[in-house]
């Protein structure tokens, strides 16, 4: 007699989490937006894309105009997560290092997906402009504007007005046709660092 074959205690689960369905299918769409635009790109080719089938859609998202938006919040917690990453990467007390840090890495997490965020915040913009004045960047600028001043590293009156105000000068810059070679954007770097910091009262290095 053939004795049973014993269970696999790692066997893989036959379907996939909730959040790799999503992952895959806000990547198709990611693709799909940018290749063809929101609006001749359908759930079908997205699903197609992440290889699910069409229902498995709509237990994630209610239309493209949803996915879209879940793309643009993934975008900003990218751009986010890098400038963490950037700023904790300075000593404790380096403060215009932590600033010169941010506005780096902030410009470079939009120039790095410019294409994604001209589709999600250009071409096909949310419904309020309210992400310009409140969202997590601002508010993580505006903290460590307010720790920056605690350390008496510059005296700053209003951190968050200052914050909007350092956020939305950046923003705009990167919004303007830009030079992307290696040394055009060093360049552009170079310039949006020293406003940031002649903007608090530092020396920007190239005064």
């Amino acid at each position: 007699m053939v004795p049973p074959m014993p269970t696999d205690p790692v066997a893989k689960p036959r379907t996939k989490p909730a959040e790799e369905r999503r992952d895959e299918l806000m990547r198709s769409a990611e693709r799909l937006f940018l290749e063809k635009g929101l609006e001749q790109t359908t759930i079908e080719e997205i699903t197609a894309g992440a290889g699910v089938a069409k229902g498995t859609f709509y237990l994630q998202f209610s239309s493209k105009a949803d996915i879209l938006q879940a793309l643009r919040a993934r975008f900003v917690q990218g751009v986010l997560d890098g400038i963490v990453a950037a700023v904790e990467g300075r000593t404790g007390q380096d403060w215009r290092g932590k600033l010169a840090a941010w506005s780096t890495a902030c410009a470079s997490g939009y120039l790095d997906a410019a294409g994604l965020h001209h589709l999600a915040f250009v071409a096909e913009p949310p419904a309020t402009r309210e992400g310009l004045s409140r969202n997590i960047l601002i508010d993580h600028l505006s903290e460590l504007l307010t720790a920056g001043a605690s350390g008496d590293a510059w005296s700053v009156d209003d951190p968050g007005f200052t914050a909007v105000f350092l956020f939305n000068a950046l923003h705009g810059v990167i919004n303007q046709p830009v030079d992307e070679t290696p040394a055009g954007r060093a360049e552009l770097l170079r310039k949006i660092e020293a406003h940031f910091l002649r903007t608090l009262g530092l020396a920007s290095g190239i005064d």
